[in-house]
């Protein structure tokens, strides 16, 4: 998406008072339409099947069918979800991040946080919320016993498949860095390495550079 395109997001939230303060800030900021609302899991997946918009904006908690498994069905279908949580629902987090969510959004956020993680989100850099960041990286960290089983799970021949700077673009992912930020720090274009980012998700089968980052976290590549 360039950037003078409009940017087409869906809510899902099943609160109809939260969703409507989700869809005022999101159309009242410059280049940012709300193309379609969903109160449950399953109208979520239908009208972003049929309306394709850059970014969906999921809660994990949604009636009939549950946001992760919604967010499981729409990145498998390639379109970038943007997951709305609460800090201490660790387990929603992890489910969202084996699902291949694209950022996790605290809902306490305020609105200038919301439209700055769609707007990531939507240029293929992905946003975490620094509080969630933290958990997850101590998390995936921690001894193998103790860490939780949605992590991203790799075969040692996929990471071995990378070139040497396809791996020195992981190493950034599990630094938190954008695409705009690897491209710098690797004296590349930026382009390039959204190129680079794509074909180590590939490569890895993973369905987002959250979960390449948490993997590189946990391989001790980021380091």
């Amino acid at each position: 998406m360039s950037d003078a395109e409009t940017l087409r997001v869906l809510v899902a939230e099943d609160q109809a008072a939260v969703r409507a303060g989700l869809v005022l800030i999101l159309d009242a900021a410059p280049g940012i339409e709300v193309v379609g609302e969903a109160a449950d899991g399953e109208d979520a997946v239908a009208l972003a099947r049929t309306l394709r918009p850059d970014v969906v904006l999921m809660d994990v908690r949604m009636p009939r069918l549950d946001g992760i498994s919604a967010t499981r069905e729409l990145t498998a279908a390639g379109l970038d979800v943007l997951v709305l949580t609460t800090f201490d629902l660790d387990e929603y987090v992890f489910g969202a991040l084996r699902a291949g969510a694209a950022g996790f959004l605290l809902k306490t956020a305020d609105a200038a946080r919301l439209v700055e993680a769609v707007r990531l989100v939507a240029r293929g850099d992905g946003f975490v919320a620094p509080e969630v960041t933290r958990r997850l990286i101590h998390a995936f960290a921690s001894p193998p016993s103790t860490r939780p089983t949605d992590g991203p799970e790799v075969p040692a021949e996929a990471l071995a498949s990378l070139t040497p700077r396809e791996s020195d673009v992981l190493a950034c992912l599990g630094r938190g860095m954008s695409n705009q930020r690897i491209a710098a720090h690797l004296d590349m274009a930026e382009a390039t390495a959204k190129t680079h980012v794509s074909r180590i998700l590939t490569k890895l089968g993973l369905n987002s550079r959250v979960q390449a980052a948490i993997l590189a976290q946990q391989r001790g590549i980021a380091e």
